[in-house]
């Protein structure tokens, strides 16, 4: 097939690496203008940009799609379809029909399980035993247009939102490649989602990710792994940032937040219920360290408050 490709991050770049393996013809590539990025906040090119340079794509970065050039420079491909991953730009009218087959996106849930920004993340925060990846046509409405094909895989007790990120992707990237044949076709019909069990996956803000000490040791523990690796677990101590990248319910009880235990084994704090066991964690400006490795140069003690 002849398609338009529009996405933003590893995520997106690899099912656009798939279909093109896959032999689909891809005129154009969309994705979102170079941003600021890292210490030295340096522009920095998006991974489907990298890969499409590489790939030697045509490469189009507009600041927004609702521009009559836009629309026509995209109408311009004669393109059969567009496949949209995480590209994180509104798709106007004019485009969701600028294509006979339509804009067929690859959404990292089951829908109409978290529609929205932050799927991965959300489904962890609120312990799902599964996700998967839902291939759907677009509408105007936020991810509510019918879906072709449902891939279901496992959340493993252990998954952080970077280990979730990087199997979906891989499993978008085949699912994207399985269902173009059929949508083509037009053997592959959509089916459209159900009105019960919709959820709203909202884009993760930092403040998200501030430790509670008076929530559940289980919740807190999701937590960790919801916002590993961004932005990434925190809380204070002596009014220092300390970000928190792995930890795991214990025994315990005491006032919320208050250091119970600090010893090799790992630092035990008080929550809500019982305690949350930290196993890893990095002070600002640090690196990532084992409990044993942060002890040693940080003198926390048993009793002392933490996110006071």
């Amino acid at each position: 097939m002849r398609i338009v490709f529009a996405g933003t991050p590893h995520f997106a770049a690899a099912s656009l690496r798939a279909l093109v393996d896959a032999g689909h013809e891809v005129p154009l590539v969309l994705t979102q203008p170079d941003r600021p990025a890292g210490r030295g906040m340096k522009l920095a090119e998006s991974d489907v940009k990298q890969l499409s340079q590489r790939r030697n794509l045509p490469v189009f970065q507009p600041q927004s799609l609702r521009d009559d050039a836009v629309t026509q420079r995209i109408a311009e491909t004669r393109s059969e379809a567009m496949v949209v991953a995480a590209y994180g730009l509104i798709l106007p009218r004019p485009v969701l029909d600028a294509f006979p087959l339509g804009c067929i996106n690859v959404h990292a849930s089951l829908l109409p399980r978290w529609r929205g920004a932050a799927p991965i993340q959300r489904a962890i925060l609120a312990g799902d035993r599964e996700t998967g990846i839902s291939i759907m046509r677009m509408e105007q409405g936020l991810d509510t247009g019918p879906v072709y094909l449902m891939q279901r895989i496992p959340i493993a007790a252990d998954d952080t939102a970077g280990s979730l990120h990087d199997k979906l992707a891989a499993l978008g990237a085949r699912c994207i490649v399985e269902s173009l044949p059929g949508i083509a076709r037009g053997s592959l019909s959509s089916q459209a989602q159900l009105q019960n069990g919709v959820t709203y996956a909202a884009k993760i803000s930092k403040a998200d990710a501030v430790l509670d000490w008076s929530a559940d040791a289980a919740d807190l523990e999701r937590r960790v792994r919801a916002f590993n690796p961004f932005p990434g677990a925190s809380t204070t101590w002596r009014g220092e940032a300390v970000k928190v990248w792995s930890a795991a319910p214990a025994a315990g009880h005491g006032e919320p937040g208050t250091v119970l235990r600090a010893s090799e084994e790992g630092i035990v704090v008080a929550c809500g219920n019982a305690a949350l066991r930290l196993d890893q964690l990095q002070r600002a400006g640090g690196r990532r360290l084992g409990a044993t490795e942060f002890l040693r140069g940080a003198a926390l003690v048993a009793g002392e408050r933490l996110g006071a």
